[in-house]
């Protein structure tokens, strides 16, 4: 697919497959479970070896490993489980091809290699328990969910929509010609987010292209005209520090830096707060006509942070010179 092709899904999406050998692939009205324990012969804490003298011990271990795995499945079936998520295991198997077996009997579907790291956040979005061992495997402990699906369309991954209570989940499935697309696309949705997220938490937006900063630099200064004591150089110099992102502004655009920072003085000085560096045009015009604009929580963060750490400087009362040896 490509990037038009990006979607939003109302639910989770999990970049796992269905197992291969689970012939499963669509259910509804879900009841699902998440387990941290392996479906699969169970091995030793330590390294033995198992001697086999004939056939009718060989034909024991079989029927054993068959009716351990058996147990476990009726176990599944027997909570009204219907798909089962399997954490990602580094000993063994998380589950072997006859539980898939089994599993596919009992029309259960199957989604296995979860990541440990995303087990916290799956739980919180169907509203399932993670499950250790499988006495704790209980009807309580499963989430809900009208539709679980593995998609096929260009990329394999399984779909889990109609979540009971989802609360905030949603997710954005991205497609892509290649991955360096793929990248650029996750980039861009990641700033994206970032901006909503900025205006959510503080509801305001600001003229860009350094228009703020001038405004600011400009009633700083008269402030630090009419203060007296020491309070004015701490004015004038939060003032020269406001100057310097138009300044930089102008010089990553190719512009002349002082030539710019005193036209936009003056334009500021005659009442046109929202004067501004368009750096399309290179020219300093109406900034909010031009549509840049900029969530407030980015300058507030900028100057506040900014602020921090020249406080944490201040602080330091001796440097010590380090001496050559």
């Amino acid at each position: 697919g490509t990037v038009e092709d990006t979607e939003l899904v109302d639910g989770l999406i999990l970049t796992q497959k269905v197992a291969v050998g689970c012939g499963i692939k669509r259910v509804e009205k879900a009841k699902i479970g998440l387990i941290q324990f392996c479906v699969s012969p169970p091995k030793t804490d330590m390294e033995n070896s198992v001697v086999v003298t004939d056939y009718t011990q060989m034909d024991r271990i079989m029927k054993e490993e068959r009716q351990y795995i058996l147990n476990i499945v009726k176990a599944v079936k027997k909570a009204g489980c219907n798909v089962l998520l399997i954490q990602k295991s580094i000993l063994r198997d998380a589950v072997n091809e006859l539980a898939l077996h089994y599993f596919s009997k009992m029309n259960i579907m199957v989604v296995k290699d979860i990541e440990r790291s995303e087990v916290e956040f799956i739980c919180k979005t169907l509203h399932c328990i993670p499950i250790a061992s499988l006495d704790h495997f209980n009807p309580e402990y499963l989430g809900s969910a009208n539709l679980v699906e593995e998609s096929e369309a260009t990329a394999r991954c399984v779909r889990i929509t109609g979540i009971q209570n989802r609360g905030r989940t949603v997710s954005i499935l991205v497609r892509g010609s290649n991955k360096l697309m793929l990248d650029e696309a996750e980039r861009s949705l990641h700033d994206a987010l970032c901006v909503i997220r900025c205006l959510v938490k503080k509801g305001a937006i600001i003229a860009g292209g350094g228009a703020p900063e001038i405004e600011i630099t400009q009633k700083l200064a008269l402030l630090a005209n009419t203060t007296p004591g020491l309070d004015q150089y701490c004015f004038r110099a939060f003032a020269d520090a406001f100057e310097i992102v138009p300044y930089t502004l102008a010089e990553n655009a190719g512009l002349n830096p002082i030539q710019t920072v005193t036209e936009l003085r003056a334009l500021h000085a005659r009442g046109q707060v929202n004067a501004g560096i368009d750096v399309r045009t290179g020219a300093v015009s109406d900034i909010l006509a031009q549509d840049v604009i900029q969530p407030s929580l980015v300058s507030y963060s900028a100057v506040s942070l900014a602020t921090e750490t020249v406080r944490s400087i201040l602080k330091i009362d001796d440097v010590i010179n380090a001496t050559k040896t």
